[in-house]
C-alpha cells in the first residue's frame, strides 16, 4: 500500500530483513524510559510540571518514537520557539532558539558540554535519540548553573537510567534511501548499584527527491547524490546510590560518523562560482567520559554535586576535484584535519531549608584545545581556559509567589593561538587576549491554581567569541580579530502555563523580547576585499509562542503550537539574519480506536526565510506526515508511516532540497 502513496518505496532496500528483526525482538522503549536525574540541570523558580505535552520545553522518548525523530535536531523541531535549519554547504543540522544559534545555546549531555570547542557548533544530525530519556530546552531564563555562553538558552540531552532489576528494549527498521536503524538499550538495578548500556546504528545511502524537483546540471534523477550517512553510537554508565539523596556515576559515550555533502543546486553565484564544493567527511567522531556525583546531608538540608569530564573530537574533511570524488589534484582540493579535546569540571552546592530560600552556588572550569592542519602542513594549536562562578536563589514568598534571581561572572583566557603562513611555511603566534563578562537574571512566578502559573523574567546573558570567530581566515576571505569581546543579550519574557487535567486544555503561552549588543558581525572591505568580524552590531529579536494540548476523548488527542519570531539587524538592516522563518506552525492528532492500534497525523508549516545575509530567500512550505502503530503482542509493536505525504519540494537552505515523499517501517520491543 505504501508504494501507491510514496514513489520512494522501491528505493528502500531491506538492509535489515524482517526475519532478522523478529529474531532480535527489535524495538525501542515506547517512552517509559526513566531519565538520569544526575544529568538534569534544574531551572530555578519553575516547576517541572510547567510544561505541557511538547508545548513543554521538554521532549521525552515517547515523543521521539511517536514522530519517528531519529536525530536530535529533528526531534527539537517539535517544540515551539525552535527553528530547524540546515547549514547546506556543510550538510549540518542545527536549530535556533528564538533566533539564537548553536554558538549561543550550548549543547550538553547530562549537563556535560559536548559542543565543538573551535566554533561552538555541533552537528545535531550526528546525535541519535535512541539512548535518550528526554531533551530539555531552556530559553532566555536558562539556569546560570549551566555555565558560560548560554546567551539565548541551553539544550541538555538527558540519558536513560534503569528503574527495574532488569529491563531491555530494542528497535530495528528500514526507511527510504536504503536506510536502516537499529538500537538496543539494556539496564539493571540491583540493590545500591545500577548499570545502563545502549547501542545505536543509523545509516542511509541517499534520500529521495520530490517529483517536483527540476533537474539541474549537477543533480539529476530522483535520488540526492552524495547524501549518504552512517552514524554509530555506544553509551553506558555505572552508578552507586549508597543512600537516598546520594549518587555517584561514571558515564561514557562514543560516536563515530561519516557523511557526504550534496552539491549546491541553486543559482547563488557565491556557491556556483568559481567552484562547487565536492566534499565528504569520512570521519566525524566524538567521545565523552564523565563522573557525576551528588552527596546530601542526612536530613536533606544541603547537597554537593560535582561534574568532571573529558570530551574528544576528531574530524576529517576531503575536498575533491569533481563529482567522481576520487581525485584531489586541483588547487582548491584538500584534506583537512581537526583534532580537539575539552577537559573540565564543575562543583555545585545548595541549601534546601533556609527560611524559604534555596540558594545554590556553582563554579566551572573548562580547558579547550584545538588542532587543525591540511595535508602536507604542520598542525596549528589553539587553546582557551574558561572559568565561571554562579549564585542562584529562589525565595518562596507565599504559597503562591516565588522570586528567583541569579548572577555569575565568567572569564575566558587565551592560552595560545598559532598562525600559519602557507607561503613561507612558518608558524607564528597570535597576540594573547582575555575577556570577562557577567550575567544577571531575575524572575517572578505566581501560581494562582494548582495547574496554572504566570511568570515574568529578565536576564542579561553573554557569549564569548569562539576560536574560529577570533582566528579564522575563512578560506582566505577574512582577517582574524583576536580582540573580539563577548556578545551580550537582554532577554525578557512574560508567560502563562496551565497543565492539562481531565478533558481540560493544556496551555503554554509566552511573549519574549531580546536586545543584543556588541553583536559579532561581518565588516566588509577592511583590508582590500577582505572582511573582518567585529563587535559592531546591535539587534533585537521578539515574538511569541503558544502551545495547546488536549485529550479530546479517551481515544483522541490533539496538540498544536505556533511561533512568531522577528529578528532585526538595527546596525546594518541590509544585512539580513538567516535560517529562521517569521511564522512556524506544528500540529498533530493521535487517534486510538482500540488499545492495540494508534494512528497519528501531523503537519508543519514554515513561512519563507533568508538563506544568505544578502537577501536570497527560500520559500515557505507545508509538510504532512502519517503513521500507525500496532501492538502485535505484549511488548512488541509494529509501526510504519509516510513523511512528506504530498511529496512537496522544499528546502531549509536555498539550493539544498530536503527529502520528498519517504516512508519508514519499524519493529519495537520493550521488556515488561
Amino acid at each position: 500500500m505504501l508504494s501507491f502513496l510514496c514513489r520512494a518505496l522501491p528505493g528502500a532496500g531491506l538492509l535489515l530483513p524482517f526475519p532478522y528483526a523478529l529474531l532480535a525482538q527489535t524495538a525501542d522503549s515506547t517512552g517509559a524510559a526513566r531519565r538520569f536525574e544526575l544529568g538534569v540541570v534544574e531551572v530555578i523558580g519553575r516547576r517541572d510540571t510547567d510544561t505541557v505535552g511538547f508545548a513543554q520545553n521538554r521532549l521525552t522518548a515517547l515523543d521521539f518514537t511517536r514522530h519517528q525523530r531519529l536525530e536530535v535536531g529533528r526531534a527539537l523541531n517539535l517544540l515551539p520557539g525552535v527553528a530547524l535549519a540546515s547549514t547546506g554547504p556543510r550538510n549540518e543540522s542545527i536549530v535556533y532558539l528564538r533566533g539564537f544559534d548553536l554558538r549561543q545555546i550550548p549543547v550538553f549531555l547530562d549537563g556535560v558540554p559536548v559542543y565543538v570547542p573551535y566554533d561552538g557548533y555541533v552537528d545535531l544530525a550526528r546525535f541519535t535519540t535512541a539512548d535518550l530519556a528526554e531533551i530539555r530546552v531552556e530559553k532566555g531564563f536558562a539556569s546560570l548553573l549551566y555555565g558560560p555562553n548560554a546567551l539565548g538558552g541551553a539544550i541538555n540531552l538527558v540519558s536513560r537510567a534503569p528503574a527495574k532489576p532488569l529491563e531491555y528494549s530494542a528497535a530495528a527498521g528500514t526507511f527510504s534511501g536504503r536506510g536502516a536503524n537499529l538500537s538496543v538499550n539494556v539496564g539493571a538495578r540491583r540493590g545500591k548499584f545500577y548499570a545502563q548500556a545502549s547501542a545505536a546504528r543509523l545509516r542511509q545511502e541517499y534520500y529521495p527527491l520530490s517529483a517536483d524537483f527540476a533537474d539541474t546540471r549537477r543533480e539529476k534523477g530522483d535520488r540526492r547524490d552524495n547524501a549518504d550517512r552512517a552514524d554509530t553510537r555506544f553509551s553506558g554508565k555505572i552508578g552507586f546510590q549508597p543512600r537516598p539523596g546520594d549518587e555517584y556515576t561514571v558515564g561514557y559515550a562514543i560516536q563515530q560518523g561519516r557523511k557526504g555533502q550534496p552539491v549546491y543546486t541553486g543559482a547563488d553565484p557565491a556557491f556556483s562560482r568559481p567552484r562547487v564544493r565536492y566534499w565528504r567527511w569520512p570521519k566525524w567522531d566524538k567521545e565523552t567520559v564523565y563522573f557525576l556525583s551528588r552527596t546530601s546531608q542526612a536530613n536533606g538540608a544541603a547537597y554537593f554535586k560535582t561534574r568532571v569530564y573529558f570530551d574528544r573530537f576528531a574530524n576529517v574533511l576531503d575536498a575533491f576535484d569533481d563529482s567522481t570524488y576520487t581525485s584531489q589534484a586541483r588547487p582548491f582540493a584538500f584534506r583537512s584535519y581537526y583534532r580537539a579535546y575539552t577537559a573540565g569540571g564543575s562543583a555545585e552546592a545548595g541549601l534546601t531549608t533556609l527560611a524559604g530560600h534555596t540558594p545554590r552556588l556553582a563554579v566551572h572550569y573548562k580547558y579547550d584545545r584545538h588542532r587543525e592542519w591540511n595535508r602536507g602542513e604542520p598542525p596549528r594549536q589553539f587553546a582557551d581556559v574558561t572559568t565561571s562562578a554562579a549564585l542562584e536563589d529562589v525565595w518562596q514568598l507565599t504559597s503562591r509567589w516565588r522570586l528567583a534571581a541569579g548572577l555569575s561572572y565568567d572569564w575566558r583566557a587565551s592560552h595560545g593561538a598559532q598562525d600559519y603562513n602557507s607561503t613561507t611555511r612558518e608558524i607564528t603566534d597570535f597576540a594573547a587576549n582575555d575577556n570577562a563578562a557577567f550575567n544577571l537574571q531575575g524572575g517572578v512566578f505566581y501560581t494562582p491554581t494548582a495547574v496554572g502559573q504566570l511568570r515574568a523574567s529578565a536576564a542579561r546573558k553573554t557569549r564569548f567569541a569562539t576560536l574560529k570567530d577570533r582566528y579564522s581566515y575563512r578560506l582566505g576571505q577574512a582577517l582574524p580579530n583576536p580582540d573580539l569581546r563577548a556578545e551580550t543579550a537582554q532577554n525578557y519574557e512574560l508567560g502563562y502555563t496551565r497543565t492539562p487535567g481531565k478533558a481540560q486544555l493544556g496551555v503554554q503561552a509566552s511573549v519574549f523580547y531580546s536586545r543584543l549588543d556588541d553583536v559579532i558581525q561581518q565588516v566588509n572591505n577592511v583590508q582590500g576585499q577582505l572582511f573582518q568580524l567585529q563587535n559592531t552590531g546591535r539587534a533585537r529579536y521578539y515574538g511569541g509562542e503558544i502551545a495547546l494540548n488536549q485529550q479530546l476523548t479517551s481515544a483522541l488527542r490533539a496538540e498544536a503550537n505556533y511561533t512568531y519570531l522577528r529578528r532585526e539587524n538595527q546596525t546594518n538592516p541590509e544585512l539580513r539574519f538567516i535560517d529562521t522563518p517569521a511564522h512556524k506552525v506544528f500540529g498533530s492528532v493521535q487517534y486510538a480506536p482500540w488499545d492495540r492500534l494508534s494512528l497519528l497525523g501531523s503537519g508543519e508549516w514554515n513561512s519563507d526565510r533568508y538563506s544568505t545575509s544578502g537577501g536570497l530567500r527560500v520559500g515557505g512550505f507545508a509538510v504532512f506526515n502519517a503513521s500507525a502503530r500496532l501492538r502485535l503482542i505484549e511488548g512488541l509493536t509494529l509501526e510504519g508511516g509516510v513523511n512528506n505525504v504530498l511529496d512537496r519540494n522544499y528546502a531549509l537552505f536555498e539550493g539544498f532540497p530536503e527529502a520528498g515523499c519517504n516512508f519508514f517501517v519499524n519493529l519495537r520491543y520493550q521488556s515488561r
